[in-house]
């Protein structure tokens, strides 16, 4: 039950406070653990990225729904291309679990396992996509109009401008969501989680990724402690159904003929972790020009690349409009996710998350005229710096090791901030260029 604090009147400025943040917190928790339960029930498992975001629930919520919209939502794109170009933008990085995860899904939505042997195995379409992907995840300033131009000629394998604009988006949240992978080490470990026939791992509790602890509780002593925990998770009895029933056994749901939904839920959830298991190999088979990377936009010779300038072309006035036109509703979905990450409490001073910000922007090209950028220098700390810059540049475990945030006494929730900040912060800036370029391309 939440309260609405604001026609509650206290005297003791103190104790009322005190009480508006101990229902702001109880609110969180329920929403965490019910977000949770969603992506359980919805998977058969709680994958690593809920887990870490958990900490974050408002966060979270719009980051599943922004998600779930691409890739199976309407939209132009087949449901096989999608996460085929997912898997295109996560081998860039050599993102195991990300590639692994979306073959899996490939599969699941009916695309071809030849498919799966390498991108020379993919239709033209998708290989005409490549240059793109590379170029938008590495040195997303070369983006230019004539890449556009060449993907939606005329022809037999041409893109059509909606089907590009989708085909942007999903390459743009999946490099962006490598950097929270590896910035979180989800992929340092190629070898998944181990789980119950159910899909749950041993031992875990949806309660630790609603409090923000995503490390795996300890195996349950016995049916009692497990009746404890299933009743400390909420007192809806919607919550309870639904953990009573994800923990039952796949044939007792079959049984059940009036549940078919549930026991479809279950089933998918052991093939995919058969399939994930045997599409874990090397991402360097969806990869072409391995040694393309990113280079240090400050420290190039060359004139003809100019600084984004926001104040030219900025999300709020050109991009939002553009992608909502060509991609509807996509823009109100990742509006709401840029707006969640920056109003996200912050122990730490407001200065402090727009230096994180605007340096990363900065690092990738983009200026704002208006700001003062020995702000960064005076408040982002060497390590932190450091930490950001191969968080986002550098996401790729098997070359570049994470140096670890030793910015300050960092809790777990403030890391997965940081870290929040640095993708949405990388998104946003893939965005712009990408959606410049198609702007340029359609007032030529």
């Amino acid at each position: 039950m939440i309260i609405c604090t604001k026609i509650m009147d206290y005297r003791l400025g103190t104790q009322s406070q005190f009480v508006q943040n101990q229902v702001m917190v109880n609110s969180e928790k329920d929403r965490a653990s019910l977000l949770c339960m969603k992506a359980l029930a919805n998977r058969g498992r709680l994958d690593t990225v809920s887990q870490q975001m958990s900490s974050h629930p408002q966060y979270l919520e719009s980051f599943l729904r922004t998600q779930h919209y691409i890739l199976y939502m309407d939209g132009p794109l087949p449901l096989p291309y999608r996460h085929y170009i997912a898997i295109m933008a996560a081998a860039r990085h050599h993102c195991r679990y990300l590639v692994s995860l979306h073959s899996a899904q490939f599969l699941r939505v009916g695309g071809d396992p030849l498919w799966l042997q390498g991108l020379e195995a993919a239709p033209p379409r998708l290989q005409h996509l490549d240059h793109i992907n590379k170029v938008l995840a590495h040195q997303p300033w070369l983006t230019a109009r004539s890449h556009i131009q060449a993907l939606l000629k005329t022809g037999e394998q041409c893109w059509s401008l909606a089907e590009l604009v989708q085909a942007v988006v999903l390459l743009a949240h999946c490099h962006s969501l490598c950097s929270f992978v590896f910035g979180s080490g989800s992929d340092s470990d190629g070898t998944p989680t181990p789980r119950l026939h159910h899909g749950t791992p041993p031992g875990y509790c949806l309660c630790d990724a609603a409090n923000g602890n995503t490390a795996l509780s300890p195996p349950p002593a016995g049916p009692t402690e497990k009746a404890s925990r299933r009743r400390s998770l909420d007192s809806s009895c919607e919550v309870a159904c639904l953990l009573e029933q994800i923990q039952k056994s796949q044939e007792e749901i079959k049984e059940r003929k009036g549940d078919r939904l549930h026991s479809q839920t279950l089933l998918h959830s052991d093939v995919e972790e058969e399939e994930e298991a045997m599409f874990s190999a090397d991402p360097s088979r969806f990869v072409t020009d391995p040694e393309f990377g990113y280079q240090e936009f400050a420290r190039r010779e060359e004139d003809h690349f100019q600084v984004f300038r926001v104040q030219d072309y900025s999300w709020e006035d050109h991009g939002f409009s553009l992608v909502n036109r060509l991609y509807s509703d996509i823009g109100h979905l990742l509006d709401e996710r840029f707006r969640n990450v920056a109003s996200l409490p912050f122990p730490h001073s407001p200065d402090l998350k727009r230096a994180i910000w605007n340096y990363i922007h900065c690092i990738y090209g983009i200026r704002y005229d208006d700001y003062d950028y020995g702000e960064v220098n005076r408040l982002l700390e060497r390590g932190l710096k450091l930490y950001i810059k191969a968080v986002a540049c550098y996401p790729d475990s098997s070359k570049t090791p994470l140096c670890p945030l030793s910015w300050g006494p960092v809790k777990a929730s403030e890391k997965v901030h940081v870290n929040l900040l640095v993708m949405e912060a990388r998104l946003q800036a893939e965005l712009l260029y990408a959606l410049r370029a198609i702007t340029q391309y359609m007032i030529a």
